[in-house]
């Protein structure tokens, strides 16, 4: 269906739901639409008004927001709101155009649930553990893009979950805001040299910070641990060289630093299934896919 007037046509590519357009007054909460969207550069959302409670969340890319005349810089984890009577300005940076989510609703529910979330239309601050916001905003969506009577029932109840997942991972200020963005660091430095780590004890060094803070960050402000997350990286880079189709299993064990062997078992225990038999389903895809 054709966008509403309210949604931007300024973007490179969009996933989008519409469920319920004209919600009645009365129900507690009511999603009206959601999606994902990726920004054009000459991304730009200037509204005096928007007739709907909206909460946006930003998993790539950076650009600006302006809310009630402040304004601040978007990047990975940002969320913010707006809804009736709440002037916003949502720009991309060029260069760097984001990816985000965005979710509108109504209802004094959605009301309180923001209350709780820290996002009283608008708000603006870090989410606490951007995967699984990203998470929850995926599940809204799926939801959101399936038929059947209890569409919308079912895209509420997800809606809610999202809400709850933000209250859960809500950031104060003062020393709590700087150990976040201290875990913000240690996540950029896992994505920049997760080739040439191997332990905690090696990505505590890089970061310059002492093992034991760095085991409190991620105890704090994610669900794994920081060696976890560091092999899970590792990991998806392993598999992603093997979707490549040009290396064989000893020669990514290789490019990781380890003996096929431990490769294979923690391959294993990341994935669910060896390296030889995500190589023989990859084969099994693509002949099925000619």
């Amino acid at each position: 269906m054709e966008p509403p007037e309210f949604v931007s046509r300024q973007v490179r590519e969009a996933r989008r739901f519409y469920l319920n357009l004209n919600p009645a007054p009365g129900y507690p909460l009511t999603v009206v639409c959601g999606g994902w969207e990726r920004c054009a550069a000459d991304f730009r959302v200037e509204r005096k008004d928007f007739p709907f409670l909206c909460v946006e969340f930003v998993t790539a890319g950076k650009g600006r927001v302006s809310l009630g005349g402040k304004e601040r810089a978007l990047e990975r984890g940002s969320v913010f709101s707006y809804g009736p009577g709440c002037g916003h300005v949502i720009a991309a940076d060029p260069d760097d155009p984001p990816q985000k989510y965005f979710l509108d609703f109504s209802g004094q529910e959605g009301i309180e649930l923001l209350k709780l979330a820290a996002l009283v239309p608008g708000s603006f601050r870090s989410a606490g553990d951007p995967e699984r916001v990203e998470e929850a905003f995926k599940a809204v969506l799926e939801s959101g893009r399936r038929s059947g009577p209890q569409a919308e029932k079912i895209a509420a109840l997800q809606t809610e979950i999202l809400l709850r997942t933000l209250a859960d991972g809500a950031i104060g200020t003062g020393g709590r805001e700087q150990s976040y963005q201290s875990y913000l660091r240690c996540r950029d430095c896992i994505d920049a040299q997760f080739l040439g780590l191997k332990t905690a004890t090696e990505l505590a060094a890089a970061c310059h910070l002492d093992p034991a803070y760095l085991s409190r960050l991620f105890a704090m402000h994610g669900h794994a641990s920081p060696y976890h997350v560091l092999l899970r990286r590792r990991m998806q880079h392993a598999a992603a060289l093997l979707d490549g189709g040009g290396l064989i299993v000893r020669e990514v064990a290789e490019a990781l630093g380890l003996d096929p062997f431990h490769f294979s078992r923690v391959f294993k225990r990341i994935h669910g299934i060896s390296p030889a038999e995500f190589l023989k389903r990859r084969a099994s895809a693509r002949i099925d896919a000619t």
